[in-house]
């Protein structure tokens, strides 16, 4: 999953991140709501954290166009302010959640995964695809009964693929939803990391049982008994 911090508060914004990633997401920061909706205009998010008081656009005003550009951007609001009217307003401007400063971590990481799983297809708590089990929340995936031992980007890289099991994903929905914005759209380091994954699933490219690389990208098979192709 991919999400946009943006928080005028550098320091903050830097551990906040720092310990997202720690999670398995990529992040990336902006400290105005300029920016903010620059980025947004060339980056599907999945979602927002977004502070109210920012430089140049208001965090409302970010939220408001947010929401009018992108109906389905998850938007949760970091702020200081913490009046009943405050917070009314930023639902009504379409936030799906506030949170108000100082926050435990551990508070606005679950409720990062419950504004997540209104999307349909975070819903079920364990994705199951053929033989492959993976728990997104508690981080672990399967092949059969096999714990699989992956590194963070394998991790997404997989989850990604099993939240749509058959269809084509290219390289750059990978490096949209996967990486962050200092990722190079030219580097290899998609197709290393596919390499790697598929090592760890016991897969091969030539014969794949699970992920296929097809014209325009990846796909994960859904029948593994299906002749190979």
């Amino acid at each position: 999953m991919r999400l946009l911090l943006v928080e005028d508060e550098a320091d903050f914004a830097q551990a906040l991140a720092r310990r997202l990633s720690r999670e398995g997401f990529a992040v990336d920061i902006v400290h105005d709501g300029e920016a903010a909706l620059e980025l947004a205009d060339v980056h599907a998010y999945d979602l927002v954290l977004l502070d109210l008081n920012l430089p140049k656009i208001d965090g409302l005003d970010v939220c408001r166009a947010l929401r009018a550009k992108r109906p389905e951007l998850f938007i949760i609001m970091l702020t200081a302010r913490d009046g009943l009217q405050d917070k009314i307003a930023g639902l009504e401007e379409g936030a799906d959640d506030y949170i108000v400063k100082p926050f435990h971590f551990a508070e606005l990481l679950a409720r990062i995964h419950a504004v997540l799983r209104r999307d349909p297809r975070a819903r079920t708590p364990v994705l199951t695809v053929g033989t492959l089990r993976l728990d997104p929340l508690r981080r672990l995936a399967w092949r059969g009964d096999e714990r699989l031992s992956l590194t963070k980007k394998e991790f997404a890289i997989l989850e990604y693929l099993m939240r749509r099991p058959g269809e084509v994903v290219t390289q750059e929905d990978l490096l949209e939803h996967v990486w962050d914005a200092s990722a190079n759209p030219f580097t290899a380091s998609v197709r290393v990391h596919i390499h790697a994954l598929r090592r760890k699933l016991g897969d091969s490219a030539d014969a794949p049982r699970y992920i296929e690389t097809v014209p325009g990208g990846y796909r994960l098979r859904t029948d593994e008994s299906e002749s190979r192709r």
